[in-house]
């Protein structure tokens, strides 16, 4: 069975994806508390932490305007509307982590690339992992963990993300 935190973040990127989609859809039903509060239901027990998943969800929500202008120059030939809304929301989330730092940095990403290998398309997860690890790069994580190490999200150039 997955982690708490990891499944925490299943049921972020499947209230995200929710969220966006009956938005898109014009559905003005579409409510975050509601949605996030029926994909929890399931899996209270098992998550334990509900408060990360709120937490997590609505802060991305709040900040979603200045993730996707990040987002935005780390895949510059893949403009937000263009990528899937699966890895729109999966690099929302990978992203949030980074900056938010109650994880270490290859932790956000490599759940983000975990997440893509199992929602997203074949190509998805090195797609997540190119501009997750552009953004690691960015942010300066690489170098506050030493210049010895070499990173493991090394920028994939080329590849495609999945469209929608």
């Amino acid at each position: 069975m997955a982690s708490n935190r990891h499944l925490g973040r299943i049921i972020i990127l499947q209230s995200l994806y929710e969220y966006e989609v009956r938005s898109l859809a014009g559905d003005a039903t579409a409510d975050i508390n509601v949605i996030i509060a029926k994909n929890i239901e399931p899996y209270v027990k098992a998550v334990g932490d509900t408060d990360f998943i709120i937490n997590t969800t609505k802060g991305i929500l709040e900040h979603q305007e200045k993730l996707d202008q990040e987002l935005h120059p780390l895949a510059p030939e893949w403009p937000l509307a263009s990528i899937a809304a699966i890895d729109r929301n999966i690099l929302r989330l990978g992203l949030y982590e980074l900056e938010a730092q109650a994880v270490p940095p290859k932790v956000a990403i490599n759940e983000s690339v975990e997440l893509a290998k199992a929602f997203g398309s074949e190509n998805s997860s090195k797609f997540v992992n190119g501009v997750l690890g552009t953004a690691y790069k960015q942010l300066g994580f690489e170098k506050s963990e030493g210049t010895n190490e070499q990173s493991k999200t090394s920028s994939v150039e080329g590849e495609k993300p999945q469209e929608d």
